[in-house]
């Protein structure tokens, strides 16, 4: 029998969609602020007529319910007359995952089989990116919308999608990701984040490439990467990027994976540029290698810093000793998402952009086994992911959205355990995957 499983205290959203009152992560006893989701992220319609999705168990519960959706939120009202009925034959309901760091662009998913050669640093990676982008005989928005539309079928309802863009690539990857966001706009939302992988100051032309991506609308977010270890231009890279989030009205999303003294001068920098430029809730500090090793203190300190001025932070938990602690960041309302990252591409042969197995594998590295923590990995996969983008929670609480998978399954522990077949993924009260298929 499972037990610590019942659903996390329920958040509060408008019809509208508006992020009224963010309910707290289960085990930490942190609510979130309010804020208001990205138009784009949430830029699905809502359909006008009701369904009612019979006989599930919401969290796992003992006793089935039906859960009635109206205009793609769940509400207490009874359904209308004629409201379409769909038989959820006893599954388990739970809440739809969001990827928070994603690169779809890069990805071979779907393709032939590639053989990767050696490399060690960031540069070797970026110069077989660019082979491997000119090898492929299949579009960049072909391959994204592939690896999209299958994490759409494993039950992800939305993601942040790092698109990269070089004098390489020009605004290819952008503007394929766009492509693939477009066809894909009933079943997920997504931003997207112009991030210059081969350096925003050691590749002449970069920084004329941002500014022309921020000007375009396609894009949510500019990125960085490693201001000092790698662009070696600390100043220089982070007053560029600031300064067009500034200007154009987008976010900021870093790469940082410098450790120690130097991982915490970027984010320092980060931290100043934020409160000078008044950009609380619209930057994001992605992998962060150089907080998990702080004492309690220090940690305590940065983590007070990034909450007041709501800098949120991505992990993709790579192993014990880099994934982010989530838990004390979270008692200082830092917002903490978990995400995929690179699936097959130059840099890896592995990855399956399901947020299922993420937060499995989150609850690997960091060696969980009670039920209460097994939960608390799949509402960082849910709801860690939401609160960086600025979603509405998808709680199953009247008036969420309607976003939820069904699956045969005990309780949520097993769930993350077990990783069962996603028999049926809704999104916007619309059955957007059955059986590992788009529908």
């Amino acid at each position: 029998m499972c037990v610590d499983s019942a659903p996390p205290p329920p958040g509060r959203v408008t019809r509208r969609g508006v992020l009224a009152g963010a309910a707290s992560l289960a085990g930490t006893g942190v609510a979130l602020s309010a804020a208001a989701p990205s138009a784009r992220a949430d830029s699905r319609s809502r359909p006008g007529n009701a369904v009612v999705f019979r006989d599930v168990r919401p969290f796992g519960a003992t006793n089935p319910v039906d859960l009635t959706v109206v205009d793609g939120l769940i509400t207490r009202a009874r359904a209308p007359r004629g409201a379409k009925v769909i038989d959820g034959g006893g599954r388990i309901a739970l809440p739809s995952l969001v990827d928070a760091h994603i690169r779809p662009d890069k990805t071979t998913w779907g393709g032939p089989w590639v053989s990767r050669r050696p490399a060690n640093t960031i540069a070797d990676f970026t110069a077989q990116d660019v082979e491997l982008f000119r090898s492929q005989r299949r579009p960049v928005a072909e391959r994204a919308h592939g690896l999209m539309a299958h994490a759409v079928t494993r039950g992800t309802r939305a993601m942040r999608a790092h698109a990269d863009i070089a004098p390489a690539y020009g605004l290819t990857c952008v503007e394929g990701v766009a492509q693939a966001r477009e066809r894909l706009e009933h079943a997920l939302d997504v931003q997207i984040v112009a991030f210059p992988q081969h350096g925003v100051v050691r590749a002449p032309g970069t920084a004329a490439l941002l500014k022309e991506a921020a000007r375009s609308g396609l894009v949510d977010m500019i990125g960085g990467i490693d201001p000092i270890s790698f662009d070696q231009a600390l100043d220089e890279q982070l007053d560029l990027v600031f300064d067009l989030a500034d200007r154009y009205g987008v976010g900021v999303d870093i790469h940082l994976h410098d450790r120690g003294e130097t991982g915490l001068t970027v984010l320092r920098g980060i931290i100043d540029r934020t409160r000078a430029l008044s950009l609380q809730g619209k930057v994001t500090v992605s992998h962060v290698f150089c907080l998990p090793g702080l004492s309690d203190t220090e940690l305590a300190e940065t983590a007070e810093e990034l909450g007041s001025l709501d800098i949120s932070l991505t992990t993709v938990a790579p192993n014990e000793s880099l994934v982010l602690p989530i838990a004390k960041l979270r008692e200082h309302g830092v917002r903490v998402g978990l995400g995929s990252d690179g699936v097959r591409d130059s840099w890896s042969p592995f990855g399956n952009a399901d947020m299922l197995h993420r937060a499995h594998l989150l609850g690997w590295v960091t060696d969980v086994r009670l039920d209460k923590e097994l939960a608390a990995c799949y509402e960082v996969g849910a709801h860690g992911g939401a609160d960086v983008m600025r979603l509405p929670r998808a709680d199953l609480s009247p008036g969420s959205p309607a976003d939820f998978v069904l699956m045969r399954a005990e309780c949520l522990p097993q769930v993350v355990v077990d990783m069962p077949t996603r028999d049926m993924v809704v999104h916007g009260g619309r059955v957007v995957a059955r059986d590992g298929e788009l529908a």
